[in-house]
């Protein structure tokens, strides 16, 4: 009868310790998720931050072609070009 009841009660210490454990990784994966969402974040964050960057990047671009640097000439007329097709588009929808 003692062997029983040593079987038993070794059997609730086992399931102790691993409900315990079980508690432990929720917790730990709980506060994983929280920091990948706030990593996620962050990144989209940065990610816009760095289109924006790369827009302010190209319209100095831009500007800079106007003012007489013969670097990005052919940029430039090309952004030109593309406007005009896009304002010529928009003038043949309004007067259809």
């Amino acid at each position: 009868m003692r062997k029983i009841e040593d079987i038993v009660d070794s059997l609730e210490g086992k399931i102790s310790k691993i409900l315990h454990k079980q508690e432990v990784l929720k917790q730990t994966n709980t506060k994983l998720s929280e920091e990948l969402v706030n990593q996620q974040k962050k990144y989209l964050q940065l990610q816009e931050e760095m289109s924006s960057w790369i827009e302010k990047y190209e319209s100095l671009k831009i500007a800079n072609s106007l003012l007489g640097s013969d670097n990005n000439n052919r940029d430039t007329k090309l952004k030109i070009n593309t406007l005009i097709r896009e304002i010529d588009y928009c003038i043949a929808q309004l007067s259809e």
